[in-house]
C-alpha cells in the first residue's frame, strides 16, 4: 500500500521550523491552479547552514529517512543538504523531494524573485509560479514533464486572461 500523502502537514512543519523554501513541481502546479496530480512533494532549499540546521530539524521531525529499496533507515544530514545535489525522501507525511537545484542550476537564490507567496492552512508558502514552472520543465524535456507542459500553458493563459 502506498504511503499517505499528506502535503499540508510536511508544509506545516517546514514553516513552523523557519525553513527558507520554495515548492515546486506537480505540487507547486496544483496550486497554481492547473488540474494535474502529483504524489510526492518537491521542494528547492536556501543551501545557508543556518537554514540547513532548520530543515534538518524540520525532517527530523517528519521521521525522514531516504527511500531504500533494500530497506535501510538512511537519514539526511546537514553536509548532504548543504550540496546541490537531489534527496528523495519519504517521511510521516508522504514521499519529500528536497533538492539543492533545479534544471541544473537553478537555486532556492535564482528561482525567489520568480515564486508567488500563498497561503496554505494559515502556512505562508513560497510556491514556483507557473510561468517559471512551465520554463524549468520546458528545460528538463522529460517524457513526464512534456506530457503536462500543454495543461500548465492552458491554466497559465486561462488565468492571465481572468479566468479560474
Amino acid at each position: 500500500m502506498p504511503p499517505s500523502v499528506r502535503f499540508v502537514d510536511a508544509l506545516e512543519v517546514l514553516g513552523r521550523h523557519r525553513v527558507r523554501f520554495i515548492v515546486v513541481g506537480g505540487v507547486a502546479a496544483v496550486l497554481g491552479g492547473a488540474p494535474v496530480s502529483t504524489f510526492d512533494l518537491d521542494i528547492v532549499h536556501d543551501r545557508a547552514a543556518d537554514n540547513v540546521d532548520a530543515l534538518v530539524a524540520a525532517l527530523t521531525e517528519l521521521d525522514a529517512r531516504y527511500r531504500d529499496p533494500t530497506g535501510r533507515v538512511l537519514r539526511p544530514d546537514p553536509r548532504g543538504l548543504l550540496g546541490p545535489g537531489h534527496h528523495l525522501l519519504l517521511t510521516a507525511a508522504g514521499p519529500l523531494d528536497v533538492l539543492g537545484a533545479i534544471v541544473g542550476d537553478e537555486t532556492y537564490a535564482s528561482l525567489a524573485p520568480k515564486a508567488e507567496t500563498i497561503e496554505l492552512a494559515g502556512v505562508a508558502v513560497q510556491i514556483l509560479g507557473l510561468a517559471a514552472l512551465i520554463e524549468s520543465k520546458a528545460r528538463l524535456a522529460r517524457d513526464k514533464d512534456r506530457a503536462t507542459l500543454a495543461i500548465l500553458r492552458r491554466t497559465l493563459a486561462e488565468r492571465d486572461r481572468g479566468g479560474t
